[in-house]
């Protein structure tokens, strides 16, 4: 048989497929939220804007925009910023420098990102972050799925003040994420 012979007779079976009840493909989330997407431009100064706990972040796309697949969120921090180390059993998150510098652990690889690099924190795998360097650090945050920036938003609540670890460590288990001592 020839290759398009070949083409054309696989093509015409993965159709034919396609037709019977079963044989069908649906994107899990599709099948739980089909919902059709709007389009959004976010423009620069946009998004809702909350401080937690120290960081400064933007929400530019959420859940809601996206049927519950991402979330992308930018960060802007002086240096001194950082997050503990934890670890999240629900999401997959990168992180992309837009401007200063972030140093990151994931795992056990520490290094420090600059303009233009990123870094990927799969779910189940301890991770950190540090602004580093004498300028503020612009960071890309994309969250997958999406979600974690209603946490966020708890913490964003907290009255102001010396955060209580306590209640902070409630509210993020809630979301499935633990920090490590």
């Amino acid at each position: 048989m020839n290759r398009s012979a070949f083409l054309k007779r696989s093509a015409l079976s993965a159709a034919a497929l396609a037709t019977l009840p079963g044989f069908a493909h649906v994107h899990p989330k599709e099948e739980e939220n089909n919902k059709t997407l709007e389009p959004k431009i976010v423009r620069k100064g946009e998004g809702k804007q909350v401080n937690v706990i120290g960081d400064q972040q933007t929400f530019k796309l959420t859940s809601e925009d996206t049927n519950g697949l991402f979330t992308l969120i930018e960060e802007v921090n002086p240096p001194g910023t950082m997050i503990p180390p934890h670890v999240h059993t629900n999401e997959d998150e990168i992180f992309k420098v837009l401007e200063g510098e972030l140093e990151v652990t994931v795992g056990d690889q520490t290094t420090i990102l600059k303009a233009g690099d990123l870094a990927f924190a799969p779910k189940n795998i301890p991770h950190t972050w540090k602004v580093v360097g004498d300028k503020d650090c612009k960071t890309i945050l994309s969250v997958f799925p999406a979600g974690l920036e209603l946490m966020f938003e708890e913490l964003g609540n907290l009255p102001p003040g010396p955060p209580d670890f306590s209640k902070i460590t409630e509210i993020c288990g809630r979301y499935g994420i633990t920090f490590l001592t």
